[in-house]
């Protein structure tokens, strides 16, 4: 083939109801159903270039050289899709701290696999888009599409993908990330969940009140019921990590900080302030609240950490071609 480049853009997304354990690890098919919301502060840009002079993938990470046996993979199953043996050059530059919490997966394989499917001559409708991404990581196949979306979990290749659920977001949520640490987690989504899945004895039943807690989300959405909302996903968010603590080894992602950024954000709570927090695989703690209360809740969280550390958000778009 010619050579051909291609540059796409992804956003990252917050889960509301979690995604924690696979019933399928190579095809990363999910355990329960998943929601979140895409965020447009955060995004990965990546482009890729395929060339018939190159004898193998390269790939750059922040303009750093990287050897990454999973983008490796993940190109070759590009090339079996497209029916190709090129390699390419992948060049990726995240708008967000790298595996520390911030969903930087789900952005970075979302913009490879439409930058690389385009530039290897595919035309991948949305669902089979959401699919290829999946397979990169899990969270990535929600990134396709913009607002709250939905990872149906399926039973195989073919019927594990995201679906939007509510696109164009029009009510002024907003999310403030608490960046705590923005280091590599000792710990990878993928290890503990493993660990969490063989061997808490809470698991099953985090799996049937995932399915109840999506169904009152999506209620809670259709209505504009903040409140209920924010509750729902800080409630599983904790189920999540309280999942990590019952593991065997027992293992968990908060620092002190953390605890003290949800104790801040109980406070403003008890003061009138509709606001709720949730966390990932990850220290880094994201507050849900409405833009008009920004002001006051970024005053109270100034108490304890610094400007710099308060990243505001809101709804974001999903993938696109740049």
């Amino acid at each position: 083939m010619k050579s051909c480049s291609v540059t796409a853009r992804a956003h990252t997304n917050i889960a509301l109801v979690k995604y924690w354990g696979k019933k399928n690890q190579e095809l990363i098919i999910p355990m329960n159903n998943s929601l979140s919301l895409t965020l447009d502060h955060f995004y990965t840009d990546t482009t890729v270039t395929f060339d018939k002079e190159l004898e193998h993938d390269t790939f750059y990470l922040n303009n750093k050289l990287k050897d990454d046996p999973k983008i490796k993979s993940f190109m070759n199953l590009v090339r079996s899709l497209a029916n190709i043996k090129t390699f390419a050059t992948i060049d990726s530059v995240n708008h967000v701290p790298t595996q520390a919490g911030l969903a930087s997966s789900a952005s970075a394989y979302a913009a490879l696999a439409k930058a690389a499917s385009c530039a290897a001559g595919l035309n991948l409708n949305k669902t089979n888009l959401s699919r290829l991404a999946r397979r990169g990581s899990g969270s990535a196949c929600r990134s396709i599409y913009g607002g709250f979306v939905e990872w149906q979990q399926g039973t195989n290749d073919t019927d594990s993908y995201a679906v939007p659920f509510l696109e164009n977001v029009d009510w002024d949520i907003s999310v403030l990330a608490i960046v705590l640490n923005s280091k590599e987690k000792k710990i990878t989504s993928r290890l503990g969940m493993q660990s969490v899945v063989a061997s808490s004895p809470y698991y099953q039943a985090w799996v049937e009140t995932c399915q109840q807690n999506i169904s009152d989300l999506k209620k809670a959405i259709l209505a504009r019921n903040f409140d209920e909302m924010g509750r729902i996903s800080e409630e599983n968010a904790m189920k999540m990590h309280a999942l990590n603590l019952s593991a065997s080894p027992h293992f968990n992602y908060f620092e002190p900080e953390s605890l003290i950024a949800m104790r801040l954000v109980e406070e403003l709570r008890q003061t009138g302030i509709s606001c709720y927090y949730t966390l990932d695989a990850g220290p880094n703690v994201k507050v849900l609240c409405l833009r008009k209360d920004v002001t006051a809740i970024k005053k109270k969280l100034s108490t304890v950490f610094s400007p710099e550390q308060l990243l505001l958000s809101s709804p974001g778009p999903g993938v696109t071609l740049i």
